[in-house]
């Protein structure tokens, strides 16, 4: 008998939803990650589409999964970006949270209101007790975003990842839970 889906989380914002990433995405999602002004914030490095096919054979819907990515979409339908999580490991209880959304969905709250929900979602479902992300250290709107659902930071990582070729520095900011379950936000150390 085959798995029914797993239930995707509110979007938390009126002028968007959540679904599953699909590999039938590829082509919109790609084309959200090649706008300059998302790749100048990112460390996604892709030639086409195609690059996008593994990443998201690797999806899943449950902790076991290599990722778990799920499709922002808007009112008509359209992928407007994608957040999920990667570098997930069942074993420690940890995942890193990763989020893009195109340019013109900025500055309404979208990002804002999606990651707190997903974050939410994500306790919930996998019971991991730590979720981080790592931002680049100009990308102020994203870590705006994520002081907002509650992630504190914890330091920088010198030369961490490559963007357009450039070694450059990523933040790291992280959001614990408790052992009981309860959320709560780490401490800068």
């Amino acid at each position: 008998m085959p798995r029914s889906p797993v239930a995707v989380p509110p979007a938390g914002h009126p002028d968007v939803s959540l679904r599953w990433l699909r590999p039938e995405d590829a082509h919109a999602w790609y084309a959200v990650l090649r706008l300059p002004e998302v790749t100048a914030q990112t460390s996604w490095s892709l030639a086409s589409a195609e690059d996008l096919k593994p990443i998201l054979a690797a999806c899943g819907q449950d902790a076991s999964a290599s990722q778990v990515r799920l499709a922002i979409v808007d009112t008509e339908g359209a992928l407007a970006g994608s957040i999920g999580f990667h570098s997930i490991n069942s074993q420690h209880g940890t995942a890193e949270i990763a989020y893009e959304l195109a340019p013109h969905y900025w500055r309404r709250g979208i990002a804002s209101a999606v990651c707190d929900e997903v974050v939410a979602w994500a306790w919930q479902r996998f019971g991991w007790q730590r979720i981080q992300a790592s931002v680049l250290d100009t990308n102020a709107a994203s870590a705006g975003v994520l002081r907002r659902c509650g992630f504190n930071l914890e330091g920088r990582l010198r030369r961490y990842r490559r963007v357009a070729g450039v070694s450059r520095d990523f933040d790291v900011y992280s959001r614990l839970a408790e052992p009981s379950g309860d959320v709560i936000s780490s401490t800068a150390g």
